[in-house]
């Protein structure tokens, strides 16, 4: 038995007791909760990492600016440079910063969503709130990876579970990826399953859901829109040759299914730790081993594409664009709308 395996379980058992007390102290009251005079949505999940958030988050806000209401992304920006500061990653007219200052998530949603929402990353995400109520006239707010974050009451909370790995190998943190026991489900307003087309039969995890939740299950797919260059003096990509296929996050494995959906030649596969952060060196490495695997072009993910910009790429290098597919969506944008026009008591679990 090597030292890890001793070690972790342990501090597993330590943090779900901790964890267990926060949440007996938001219940009882002893913690407050606060409350901005707007509806916000929470998108969250159950593990750390790669549950197919990130897309949710953007197809949220877009229903909701669909609406007519000014939306303003809460978000930590996990990883940035600076954790501590208050950044005002995009107005929701034009970004504002850089992914380093930003956080490689944050920036994507800034950048998808252009026109649609402003980005904020703070860990403060109350005095975020109230800020962009203040500067941007923000009137309905989406908490990005908000389920723990019990500090900010919510309208709407939406759990994000991953098809393929639902349970972060079944354990908590950090022996395993759960950040709070399966029986948190429970606080749901509604759970959406992800990536359901990449598994072989999903019902038996359908039936585990319904027993930790009374709330609505809706199910989704990542639906591939396309390949596009990171560069803009790249052309376009030629398929047919071989290509060199790498990534940092949270599930390096739905990524690779992705690709393989294309009938695309990989040659080759590597998979970084989630949010890496690429130097010049590192890609000059990466794009040496691409040749010597024979890979004509590279490709990654569109998390990964908004870090490589500004880096020198000695080969063509595409992202995957994708986009969220939710079954009876309808039915989610009926709760959404309800939230976002204040019919649901806000609850903070």
């Amino acid at each position: 038995m090597n030292r890890r395996s001793i070690l972790l379980p342990p501090l597993s058992a330590l943090y779900g007791a901790l964890t267990k007390t926060r949440l007996s102290l938001y219940r009882r009251g002893t913690f407050r909760t606060s409350k901005l005079p707007a509806p916000v949505i929470s998108v969250g999940n159950l593990t750390v990492g790669g549950t197919g958030k990130t897309p949710l988050v953007e197809w949220v806000a877009k229903i909701l600016a669909d609406e007519g209401k000014k939306v303003c992304i809460l978000t930590r920006g996990y990883k940035r440079k600076n954790p501590g500061e208050h950044v005002l990653v995009s107005d929701g007219e034009k970004i504002l910063v850089t992914p380093l200052e930003a956080g490689d998530e944050a920036f994507l949603l800034a950048n998808r969503l252009v026109s649609r929402a402003a980005v904020v990353s703070d860990a403060n995400r109350i005095a975020a709130g109230e800020g962009a109520m203040k500067h941007l006239g923000s009137n309905c707010f989406v908490l990005d990876d908000g389920f723990q974050h019990l500090r900010l009451a919510r309208d709407l909370d939406i759990v994000a579970i991953d098809a393929t790995y639902p349970w972060g190998g079944g354990n908590l943190l950090p022996y395993g990826r759960l950040r709070e026991p399966r029986s948190g489900l429970s606080r749901a307003h509604c759970v959406v399953v992800s990536r359901v087309d990449q598994i072989e039969n999903y019902q038996p995890l359908m039936s585990e859901l319904r027993q930790l939740t009374s709330a609505p299950i809706f199910t989704s797919r990542m639906k591939t829109i396309g390949l596009e260059p990171i560069h803009s003096y790249t052309t376009s990509v030629d398929s047919s040759k071989r290509c060199f296929a790498f990534c940092g996050v949270g599930n390096p494995d739905s990524f690779f299914r992705q690709l393989s959906s294309l009938d695309l030649e990989v040659v080759e596969r590597k998979a970084y730790a989630d949010h890496q952060t690429y130097s010049q060196h590192e890609v000059s490495n990466l794009v040496n081993n691409a040749r010597r695997a024979g890979a004509d072009w590279l490709v990654t993910t569109e998390k990964d594409s908004v870090k490589l910009r500004e880096l020198s790429m000695g080969l063509p290098c595409y992202f995957l664009r994708i986009e969220i597919e939710i079954d009876n969506e309808v039915e989610l944008k009926g709760l959404l709308k309800k939230a976002a026009n204040c019919l649901f008591s806000s609850r903070s679990g």
